[in-house]
C-alpha cells in the first residue's frame, strides 16, 4: 500500500514504484485522491481512494486557482496546506487509510500521511516511510532553504544552535498538527505522542527512503540512520484522454525546426497561479533572439496575442523526453521538476514560489549547473539577465551535464524497490 497526497510530484514517484513492484509480482495499490484514478486506470494499477474528496479537477481551472492562490505563498502556503487540506479531514484520511491496509502486507507514507504513523502503530503491519526532497529531512547540518526568509539558511548552516532553535519554532507554529493527531490517538485508545508528525514522527523506525538523488544531499548525522538514499523514481506521463504516447507531431516539429529552445515550465501546481509568468518569458526570449518552448499547463495560460515566430506553446509534454532538448530549462524548483531537469543534463534557472522550490534551487545553484531568480522577482528584464549567464557561461552547461549523467546512471525506483522487499523478507 503506497499513501500519498499532493501534486504530480507528490504522486509520479509511488507511480512509478508501483509499475516496478508490478513487474516484480507483487500487487501495489495507490492510496490516494480520487482525482488520480484517471492515472491508476490508464496504467491498470488500482487505486484505494482517500479523502478529502471534494477537490477541485482539471475541469474546474478557476477553483483550483482559488484554492491554490494561499496554498502556493511563499509565507504562509505549507501552514495553509496543512490547516486547509489536512487538518479539517484528518480522522477521514484515518478511516480510508485504514480501510486500505487491512489485508496489506506493508504500507508506505508520504510525508504528508499523517494518519499512516498512527495506522502501522494500531495494525502492526510493516510500515517504510519515504521523503521526496532533501527539506523534508529538517536536518540542522544540512538545513532547508526556509521560504519564508531564505537568507536565514547561512545562519543556520553556520550556526546549528540557531538552526534547533528554528526547527523548535517551526514545531510550535504547527503545534495544533500534534495536538489534533493525538484527539485522533485517544480516540483510538493509543496514548499521546511527542513525537511532531511532521518531524520526527513522520519517519518509520524500519526504514526511510529517501526518494531523491545523493547530488542533491548526502545523508547527515541527524537523518534515521536506517535512511536509504535511492535517486530518483522517474514517471512523467499525464495520463489525459487523447495524450500522444511521447512527444506530439507538432511539438517535435517545431523542436526539430532550429536551435534547442529555452524551455519555460511551472509543474504541475504553480500553473495554476502563472499569472504573468508566461508573457514575461517570451519578452526575454525575444530579447535573447531566443526560440522558446512555453509548457503552459493549461489553456488559461496560453497568451492571448499571437506567439512570435520561433516561439511554441503546448499543454503538456513528458519531461523525460523534452528537457534533453532545451538548451536552459526555467522551471519552479518542485521536486519532481527537479530531478528531470538535473537528469536532462541542461542548465535551470528556478524561480520558486513555495515549500521546498526554495529549496531545490539553491541546492541547484550550489552544484552549479543553474541560478535562482525568486517569483516575486520574476519579470522580463530579470529572466534576461539570468538566462544570458546561463547560456553564455559555459561552466554551467558543463556542470550540467555531468550532474544529468550522475542522476541518469542512478535508477531510483529499482534502488526503492530493493529496499522494500528487504522490509517484506525480513518479516
Amino acid at each position: 500500500m503506497l499513501s500519498t497526497f499532493g501534486s504530480f510530484g507528490d504522486v509520479h514517484p509511488y507511480l512509478a514504484l508501483a509499475l516496478e513492484l508490478r513487474a516484480r509480482g507483487h500487487h501495489p495499490v495507490i492510496a490516494t485522491s480520487e482525482i488520480y484514478r484517471e492515472k491508476t486506470d490508464a496504467l491498470g494499477l488500482e487505486l484505494h481512494p482517500v479523502r478529502p474528496d471534494d477537490l477541485p479537477s482539471f475541469d474546474e481551472p478557476d477553483e483550483i486557482s482559488r484554492m491554490l492562490e494561499k496554498m502556493m505563498d511563499a509565507r504562509t502556503g505549507s501552514e495553509e496546506v496543512i490547516n486547509t487540506l489536512i487538518l479539517p479531514h484528518l480522522r477521514d484520511i484515518h478511516e480510508d487509510l485504514s480501510a486500505a491496509v487491512g489485508g496489506a502486507d506493508l504500507l508506505m507514507t508520504h510525508p504528508l500521511s499523517f494518519p499512516g504513523p498512527l495506522i502501522a502503530e494500531q495494525t502492526g503491519i510493516q510500515w517504510v516511510s519515504s521523503v521526496l526532497a532533501p527539506a523534508s529531512m529538517l536536518s540542522v547540518y544540512d538545513p532547508p532553504v526556509p521560504p519564508q526568509l531564505p537568507a536565514l539558511h547561512k545562519v543556520m548552516k553556520h550556526h546549528p544552535v540557531f538552526g534547533r532553535a528554528i526547527m523548535r519554532l517551526g514545531k510550535w507554529k504547527l503545534a495544533s498538527l500534534l495536538k489534533a493527531i493525538n484527539r485522533l490517538r485517544a480516540d483510538v485508545g493509543l496514548p499521546p505522542t511527542g513525537a511532531h508528525p511532521l518531524f520526527e514522527g513522520q519517519h518509520s523506525p524500519t526504514l526511510v527512503l529517501a526518494l531523491f538523488s545523493r547530488v542533491l544531499a548526502e545523508p547527515q548525522p541527524d537523518w534515521p540512520p536506517h535512511t536509504r538514499v535511492t535517486g530518483f523514481p522517474f514517471y512523467d506521463r499525464r495520463d489525459r484522454a487523447g495524450d500522444a504516447p511521447g512527444l506530439s507531431s507538432e511539438l517535435a516539429k517545431f523542436l526539430d525546426a532550429g536551435e534547442p529552445p529555452v524551455i519555460f515550465t511551472l509543474g504541475s501546481s504553480a500553473i495554476w497561479v502563472a499569472k504573468d509568468f508566461y508573457r514575461e518569458s517570451i519578452a526575454a526570449a525575444r530579447a535573447l533572439c531566443q526560440r522558446a518552448l512555453l509548457l503552459i499547463g493549461h489553456e488559461r495560460n496560453r497568451p492571448a496575442e499571437p506567439l512570435p515566430a520561433g516561439i511554441a506553446a503546448f499543454e503538456y509534454a513528458p519531461y523525460g523526453e523534452v528537457l534533453p532538448r532545451a538548451s536552459v530549462i526555467v522551471h519552479q524548483g518542485g521536486v519532481g521538476t527537479t530531478g528531470q531537469a538535473l537528469r536532462s543534463g541542461r542548465p535551470a534557472l528556478v524561480v520558486p514560489f513555495s515549500h521546498d522550490q526554495f529549496d531545490n534551487g539553491a541546492r541547484i545553484a550550489r552544484l552549479g549547473c543553474g541560478r535562482v531568480l525568486p517569483r516575486t522577482k520574476y519579470n522580463a528584464a530579470s529572466a534576461t539577465k539570468e538566462l544570458r549567464a546561463l547560456l553564455h557561461k559555459q561552466s554551467y552547461a558543463a556542470q550540467a551535464k555531468e550532474v544529468g549523467q550522475r542522476v541518469g546512471s542512478e535508477d531510483g525506483a529499482r534502488a526503492a524497490c530493493d529496499a522494500l522487499e528487504e522490509v517484506l523478507a525480513a518479516k
